[in-house]
C-alpha cells in the first residue's frame, strides 16, 4: 500500500466536511449531484423546484471552490433538469471568465425510452477553472490520439506525419506576427533545411495558397535547434509546383503526445450508464441505479497531473475513488482521491438497503472498501455512518 492512500472517505453532510479541507488543497473536483429529477433511487433526488435546488447547490459550491487551488478545476456532471440553472451558478460562484466547457456526454446510446417526447441519450459535464489563466487542465489526453493520423515511417521506424511549418491561420502574418517572417533556405532533393544559404539550396519564404505573405510557425532558434525535424520539400499549389518546408511531426515524443478533446464524449469511449452498473455489480453488487463510467472520471483525469489531489463531495457510488485507483495502477501516478457521502438512509426496499446498506455513505464505503482490495491503494475512512459498528 502506498505511504498514503489513494482514497480517503468521509462519512457525512457535505456541507460540514469540505469546510475542514485547507483551502487550495484540491488540484480537480469532480462530482455528480443529485439532478432533481424527482426519483427516488437509492436515495431522494426531489426538490420543490429550481430555486430549492439552487439554495443546496450554491454554498456547497462556494466551499468546493475554496477547498481548490488556484490551479485547479470542478467538473460536475448534470442533466437537463438543472443544466441551465446550474450555468448561471457556475457562472455566478466560479466566474464567467473561468468557464472552460459544457461536455455532452453520451451515457445511454440507446436512449431512454420511458416517458413522453424523445429518446435522451446525453447528459452534460459542465467544466470551470478556479483560475484560468493558472489552470492545470489541458484540455488534451493521450487517448484521443490516432496512430492512423501518422501514417509514414522513418527508416529507423518511428511513425510521423508531414505538417506545414508556414502557419495556416491566417491571423498570423507579417502584419500581427513579423518576427516569424524571414527567409529559411531549403533544397527539395536533399530535404535539408537551414536558416543560411547552402550549396543547392533555394531561399524561402512562408505563403499562403493564394500566394499571399504569411509566417512560419517556428522562430529562427527553433529552426537551428531542429533542423532534423524539417523537410524542403516539392508541392504543387494553385500557381504550379512549388517549394515548401514542412515539420516532421512524431508519432512518439518527449513528455508523450496528446490532442485535444472534444466536446462529444461518447459511451464507446468513456462507458455507459449499463457499464457502470456492471463495474458496481462486480464490486459489491446492483446498489445504485444509475452510477457513472469509470471511464468518464479517467478521461477528466488525463486531463490534469498523475499526482493530483481529487475531491468527489457528492460521492455516490464511489465511482471517482474507483477511477483513481485504476488510473494510478494504468500509468503509475499518485492521485488521491477525497470522496464525501451523506449518511442519508437508503430507500426502503431498495436494492442497497435489501444488501444491508443502511445509509448512502454505505455504498460508496463499501465499494471504495473493494477497490482497495482489487486494485489497491488503501482506503482510509473519516467519520462513521450510524450502522457501522
Amino acid at each position: 500500500m502506498p505511504a498514503e492512500p489513494w482514497n480517503t472517505f468521509h462519512a457525512g453532510d457535505n456541507l460540514d466536511v469540505l469546510p475542514m479541507l485547507p483551502p487550495g488543497s484540491v488540484d480537480v473536483v469532480y462530482t455528480d449531484p443529485p439532478y432533481n429529477t424527482g426519483n427516488d433511487f437509492a436515495y431522494a433526488d426531489r426538490f420543490r423546484d429550481h430555486a430549492a435546488w439552487t439554495a443546496m447547490m450554491r454554498p456547497r459550491l462556494a466551499v468546493m471552490r475554496e477547498a481548490l487551488a488556484e490551479h485547479g478545476a470542478i467538473f460536475v456532471s448534470i442533466d437537463d433538469n438543472e443544466v441551465a440553472h446550474l450555468r448561471l451558478l457556475m457562472d455566478e460562484v466560479l466566474g464567467e471568465a473561468n468557464f472552460l466547457a459544457q461536455i455532452v456526454v453520451n451515457l445511454n446510446p440507446k436512449g431512454r425510452q420511458l416517458g413522453r417526447g424523445f429518446a435522451t441519450s446525453h447528459e452534460y459535464v459542465l467544466a470551470y477553472a478556479r483560475h484560468l489563466p493558472s489552470c492545470v487542465v489541458e484540455g488534451s489526453s493521450t487517448e484521443a490520439v490516432d496512430e492512423g493520423d501518422f501514417p509514414l515511417t522513418s527508416p529507423d521506424g518511428r511513425r510521423f506525419r508531414y505538417l506545414p511549418l508556414r502557419n495556416t491561420n491566417k491571423k498570423f502574418n507579417p502584419v500581427t506576427a513579423p518576427t516569424l517572417h524571414f527567409e529559411l533556405y531549403g533544397d527539395p532533393v536533399t530535404g535539408r533545411v537551414a536558416t543560411t544559404s547552402f550549396d543547392g539550396s533555394r531561399a524561402l519564404t512562408p505563403v499562403f495558397g493564394d500566394g499571399r505573405p504569411a509566417v512560419w510557425r517556428w522562430s529562427r532558434r527553433k529552426v537551428d535547434e531542429r533542423p532534423d525535424d524539417l523537410e524542403c520539400r516539392v508541392i504543387r499549389g494553385r500557381t504550379g509546383e512549388r517549394a515548401d518546408v514542412f515539420q516532421r511531426d512524431w508519432l512518439e515524443r518527449e513528455g508523450g503526445r496528446r490532442k485535444k478533446l472534444r466536446t462529444i464524449w461518447l459511451a464507446e469511449e468513456i462507458g455507459s450508464t449499463d457499464t457502470a452498473v456492471a463495474e458496481l455489480k462486480a464490486l459489491v453488487g446492483h446498489v445504485f441505479e444509475s452510477p457513472k463510467p469509470t471511464g468518464l472520471v479517467r478521461r477528466i483525469l488525463s486531463t490534469v497531473p498523475a499526482d493530483a489531489v481529487v475531491l468527489d463531495p457528492f460521492a455516490g457510488s464511489g465511482t471517482t475513488g474507483h477511477a483513481v485507483a485504476l488510473a494510478n495502477v494504468a500509468d503509475g501516478g499518485t492521485r488521491r482521491c477525497i470522496s464525501i457521502n451523506s449518511t442519508e438512509p437508503t430507500r426502503t426496499g431498495s436494492n442497497a438497503q435489501l444488501a444491508g446498506l443502511a445509509t448512502v455513505a454505505d455504498i460508496t464505503r463499501a465499494r471504495l472498501a473493494a477497490v482497495a482490495e482489487t486494485v489497491g491503494g488503501g482506503l482510509e475512512v473519516v467519520g462513521k455512518s450510524p450502522d457501522i459498528r
